[in-house]
Order: C-alpha cells, then structure tokens, then sequence
C-alpha cells in the first residue's frame, strides 16, 4: 500500500474513529485502526467489538492495499505535524508501515488486516432521517440521567421509540432514568420512525453520536434493527449493538396527580442550590432541604462535620409549610437542562416523585425522586 493524504483530511477521520478503541484491549487488533485503500480514497476502521465507526477519506493511492496500525499512535502523530502538511503512508506487505511528512519520519508496527473484526450490520428493519439538532437536542436533555450502574445495565442508555400520541401525532421519545431522577425529551416522529419498538442505545454510542453531531447541519440517517443501530453522519458511519434487556415503564412512574405547582426563577435557585450545597456531605447523598412559607423557599443544608447553611429564594408557592428534600446534585442537573427563565415544579407530597418542566408548553419533563432530611 502507497498513500499520500493531507493531513487535516487525515486527521479529522482520526478523530472519529480513534475514539472508540479502548487503551486497554485483550486482543491486540482491537488496538489498531483499520486502513483499506482503493480508487481515490482511504477507508479508516476501528471497533471495540461493540461499536464499528468507519470514514473514508480522499487520498492519492499510488498503490491499493491494506493494513492495521496502533490507533491512538498513530492519531498523536498525526495531530502533532504541521497543519496543511502532506502525510505518505507506505507499506511493502510486511509488518512495518512507514509514515513521512517533511522531514519527519515513523516506522509503525503492523497487525495483519485478515484478523481485523468485522461488526456485521445485518438487516434493519427501520431506516429514518432525523435533523442533527433534533437528535442532538434529544441525546442533551435526558444523557445525564443514563445509569452506571452496571448490575442494571438496561438502564445504561437511552430508550428511544416511537408514540403515538392523539393529540400530538406520531412522537419520537428518548428516555433515561438511574432509578433516582428521570428525563424525557420528544419530537415530531420522522417520516420512517412511527411503530418502531423500543431500543436501549450504550451510553458510550450516545457519547460518539453526540460528538459526531458537534457543528454539524442537516440531516443524520439513521437505521435500526433487533439487535443494531446505525448512524450516518456526513462520511462518518457508525455501527453499534443496542443493549439487550427490557427498559422499565417510565410512564408508571411519571406523576400524574402532583398538584402543588411551584413557579421559581431558574437562574437565581441553580446559584442558592449551588451555594449551599457547598458544605454537604456526600455520605448524606448531597441531601437539600426544600420549605416554603409565605411566597418564599428556604434552601437548608445540615452537615454534623461542618455545619449549617440556609438561603432563601422568592418562589410562586401557594402551598405553606410544605417540606421536601432532594440530592443537590441530582437538582442541579434537572435545572439545567431548563430552557425557559422560570421552572415549573409539581409536587404531591414529600415521599412521592417531583415533577419539574419548563414554563409553557414543553417538549422534555423530568422526574426526581425525594430523600429523607
């Protein structure tokens, strides 16, 4: 195999690419990126058997083939030539590659391609183009509640699927729960997308598609099976096995009832959580105290080690002597995923899961479960 590629070209498919092999790896393959080159292009490859992202590349081939290199090697090499750089790659069949740019010159160990995994894709019985931004706006609003717990593992990403909704048509759904807080976010469901059951797709998919979807316009196709995903983003492509298990009944635990609605500023109660969670203990799970009383809500946090700390917010709060407690952490992050100036709490009582949205009608709502305090 003899290539000569421009450097930011090469680059830029590295970093899609390099990304999903793992440092450590029982096989030594899995290490590598795959190289195919052929016509005017080079095709890139790598997998950790779990997910496949491959991207080809425009390239001068003086001579078609194909080989196997160390991944994140030869990613730092390349990051550290000089931009605008023309990058050779030369093998002669052997076990060596022979990278030149300039004056700087690599020899880089081969793996032979014939061993390199293939994740077979399958038939998919669901193909759809959804817009990047509304994809992306899923995967943001409800990422941060994906479980790590990995003895529940069906909740080690989110479940998308299709509902139908009477009042709102076909819905595109994403969900994600750790059993502690829960967040959902819907679209219109993309022509292609209604009746598809429901699938569980890893967290580190959704961390890959969301970093291909960076800056990116227009539309991702997108393609599912019983047993695979995949994205095509641009000229990247990516392959991934969906989690085997079945996602628990959200909607049984979504409140329903809760009618104790509390109107806050989201701004100025993020800053009041942040502050007094300060002194928090984390053996106490981060633990706020939530207490209205006449149009105003005290924030309280009670550490034996370190001591007390309290701060008021003005709230719209018809509901005096009302207490509650949640993980400060987990708060924050619910509130941060609010778009409008003001956050809409719905409450039941103090042991029943909190309802929180935006003001208005909104496309996402989330769910915190309370604590003792």
């Amino acid at each position: 195999m003899k290539v000569t590629l421009e450097r930011n070209h090469l680059l830029k498919s590295l970093s899609h690419v390099h990304r999903v092999v793992e440092r450590r790896n029982t096989y030594p393959i899995l290490a590598n990126v795959l190289f195919k080159a052929s016509d005017d292009r080079v095709e890139l490859r790598a997998t950790d058997l779990d997910i496949e992202v491959t991207e080809s590349v425009p390239a001068m081939v003086s001579t078609p083939g194909s080989t196997t290199v160390p991944a994140h090697t030869l990613y730092e090499i390349v990051r550290k030539l000089a931009d605008g750089a023309e990058v050779r790659l030369e093998t002669d069949g052997g076990e060596n590659m022979v990278l030149t740019s300039g004056r700087s010159r690599f020899n880089l160990a081969c793996l032979s391609p014939d061993s390199f995994p293939d994740l077979k894709s399958g038939a998919f019985a669901h193909d759809f183009d959804i817009a990047a931004a509304s994809l992306r706006e899923l995967i943001e609003r409800t990422q941060f509640a994906i479980s790590n717990e990995e003895t529940r593992y069906y909740l080690n990403g989110i479940y998308f699927h299709a509902v139908e909704n009477s009042a709102s048509g076909s819905l595109f759904r994403a969900v994600a729960t750790d059993g502690h807080r829960m967040a959902r976010a819907e679209i219109a469901a993309p022509s292609g997308a209604s009746g598809m059951s429901g699938i569980i797709v890893p967290k580190k998919t959704v961390g890959e598609v969301q970093k291909l979807l960076d800056g990116i316009d227009g539309d991702v196709h997108v393609e599912v099976s019983d047993t695979k995903i995949r994205f095509t983003v641009g000229p990247v492509v990516l392959l991934s096995k969906l989690i085997e298990g079945t996602f628990p009944d959200y909607d049984r635990v979504t409140p329903k009832n809760n009618d104790k609605q509390m109107l806050v500023d989201k701004a100025g109660f993020a800053v009041a959580v942040d502050r007094v969670s300060t002194i928090a203990s984390d053996r106490g799970g981060k633990a706020v105290k939530l207490q209205a009383r006449d149009g105003l809500l005290e924030l309280s946090v009670t550490n034996p080690d370190h001591g007390t700390a309290s701060e008021e917010v003005a709230v719209d709060f018809d509901t005096d002597g009302f207490e509650i407690g949640f993980n400060a952490r987990y708060l924050l992050d619910i509130i941060q995923q609010i778009r409008s100036e003001s956050a809409v709490f719905l409450f039941n009582d103090a042991n029943s899961p909190t309802l929180v949205k935006e003001e208005g009608e909104a496309n996402a709502l989330y769910v915190l479960m309370p604590m003792r305090v």
